[in-house]
């Protein structure tokens, strides 16, 4: 009688393991990601962490080297691809420092691009056929930190907003001109509060409206909301995005936000009843071969292709461990060990596609 039990539910335990494998599992579509492009770097630690495409399709992005965790004593490059991903043109940024993060293609232009020098806390003019810069563009009015500036974007007025990852501040520039940016908004939720890695204020983008400005902050893995009419009553919208990073907003108001301490790219409704749920999940990391990552790590900053159909982002395989002060990087995250063995950075692609969940019947 004992044996038969035993057998019973030994069997009934076999069926049931059979009809769970059998069954299709509930699961992110997490699509295909590509090499776009190798990054001619020279060397482990000069890294890429920005990225803009411009109307023409090319896309751009300058390097990021610190030496024991500050800017080391030399001029950024600017690379240039094609929408294949061919390298079409490399220069030295001149006056720069070694750590240039965000960069964007001023409205109304086809190629003049504003560049954000980390290393010196100002943002530059530059020509990238030859990287030229004129004298700095865009200075801060007296910050009250060292600052950390980050991720910028424009309005349809063609105003500029800086995002400030130390001080937990966005600042703007009024004006298509040079010159100084003042404070337009700043709170506790911008701040990294001793997060890691500690970036606060990161990733900004506005909606299809212009009414809404939507943030990363990388530290505290958040999105925070800031209404254009009242800049004070900002808040964190939704949460737990590890490491919150660059954000691009598509034609129906998603969020495409890279989640630099996930190996992915989390698409998050911000409109009606569903807003601030989670749409999609997107790449993953799957190893690396002759030096160069496959798929997704530590990615930096997305940007859409003109025609909506890519997503290109940076992968930044940044080592926490080497950024030394400041509480920027400190002891290793999952994936150091996995960066410290690239050796060709890289910029990868994925189809900017929201796939359906996967779910049983």
């Amino acid at each position: 009688m004992n044996g038969k039990k035993r057998f019973g539910l030994a069997t009934l335990a076999c069926v049931s393991l059979a009809i769970a494998f059998s069954a299709p599992a509930t699961a992110w579509k997490r699509g295909a990601v590509q090499t776009f492009a190798v990054v001619p770097t020279g060397g482990q630690q000069v890294l890429v962490e920005g990225l803009a495409v411009g109307p023409d399709g090319k896309v751009y992005s300058p390097t990021f080297h610190l030496c024991s965790g500050v800017p080391c004593g030399e001029n950024s490059k600017l690379f240039t691809f094609d929408p294949q991903g061919r390298l079409l043109k490399q220069v030295t940024i001149a006056g720069s420092s070694s750590a240039m993060l965000g960069l964007a293609v001023i409205p109304g232009t086809t190629n003049a691009l504003l560049v954000i020098d980390f290393g010196a806390g100002q943002v530059l003019s530059v020509d990238p056929n030859n990287g030229s810069t004129a004298a700095p563009c865009i200075t801060l009015d007296n910050p009250p930190g060292t600052p950390g500036l980050n991720a910028l974007t424009f309005d349809t007025a063609g105003n500029t907003y800086i995002s400030d990852s130390f001080n937990g501040i966005i600042w703007k520039l009024t004006g298509t001109a040079c010159g100084k940016a003042e404070i337009w908004a700043q709170g506790d939720v911008l701040k990294p509060d001793g997060g890691v890695p500690g970036f606060g204020a990161n990733g900004i983008e506005f909606n299809s409206k212009f009414d809404t400005m939507f943030v990363c902050n990388t530290a505290m893995d958040w999105i925070v909301e800031i209404p254009v009419a009242d800049p004070t009553s900002l808040s964190v919208f939704t949460n737990s995005i590890n490491g919150c990073d660059g954000i691009a907003i598509d034609g129906s108001d998603n969020i495409w936000a890279a989640a630099n301490q996930a190996d992915e790219i989390v698409v998050v409704s911000s409109t009606g009843d569903s807003a601030g749920k989670v749409l999609a999940k997107l790449g993953d990391f799957d190893g690396i071969q002759g030096g160069v990552t496959n798929g997704l790590l530590f990615p930096a900053s997305p940007a859409f292709s003109p025609d909506g159909k890519w997503l290109y982002v940076t992968n930044l395989e940044l080592d926490l461990r080497t950024l030394g002060p400041n509480n920027m990087g400190g002891p290793q995250a999952v994936d150091s060990q996995w960066a410290a063995e690239v050796t060709q950075h890289s910029i990868a692609r994925l189809t900017a596609k929201i796939p359906p969940i996967q779910s049983t019947p």
